[in-house]
Order: structure tokens, then sequence, then C-alpha cells
């Protein structure tokens, strides 16, 4: 079972994560903030990080940032699930060490062909 960790502040875009991760059959647990997720990361290293960009507090970039600033995460793979459309914003995230963007709202489909390309399915 691998680690996911979801880092997002809209509880229907939580459920929506959570629930398509645990189908995939990973273990998911979530931060509303930045801010609660670095806390987590001091004691745990995720297989995946699954990323907003507009949160309260520190944004998404910023904890992208820090991720890749840290020896022990800095390979962890990073899909930014955000409602920031513009080709700028997909440019600059994956600029600042995200792996995957994704825009919200998404077919479920989209993400979870992304989740595979860096957590592949479990065997049945």
């Amino acid at each position: 079972m691998k680690q996911v960790l979801v880092v997002e502040d809209s509880r229907t875009a939580q459920r929506m994560l959570v629930s398509i991760l645990e189908r995939l059959g990973h273990q998911v647990h979530l931060a509303p903030t930045a801010e609660k997720a670095m806390e987590w990361l001091v004691t745990h290293r995720p297989d995946l990080i699954v990323l907003d960009i507009v949160m309260p507090g520190t944004n998404g970039l910023e904890l992208c940032r820090e991720v890749r600033a840290n020896p022990l995460l800095k390979t962890v793979p990073i899909i930014f699930c955000s409602s920031k459309d513009q080709d700028f914003d997909r440019f600059w995230a994956l600029r600042q060490g995200g792996n995957a963007y994704i825009t919200k709202p998404f077919e479920p489909e989209d993400l979870i062909e992304t989740i595979n390309e860096y957590l592949p399915p479990l065997p049945q």
C-alpha cells in the first residue's frame, strides 16, 4: 500500500481525491494547509504528494520548493491539482519541481492516469 499526502483546503476536493486514491488501493493522509503538510512530512515520507496551489497561508508552490529542498523528500513525485488553468500556472508549478499538473475540475480518469504514472497500479 502506497502512502499519498493530499494537501488541499477544499472539503469537496478532499473527498473526491481521497475516494479516487483509496479505490486505487493507496493510504491517504490529508493536510488542509501547507503548514500542516510540513508538520506531517517531518516524520513521514509519502510515495506521492497531490498538491493544490491556492491555500490559506503558504501556497502550494512554496511547499513544493520546501519539499524539493529537503534531501529526504526531493524525489517524491508531486502532482499539482489546481483551479489555476493558465499555461503560465502550469509552467511555473512544474518549474518549482512539480512532476505533473492537473486542472480542476478534472475527469477522474485523467487523475487516475496521472497517478498511475508515478504509482503503478497494485497487483490484484
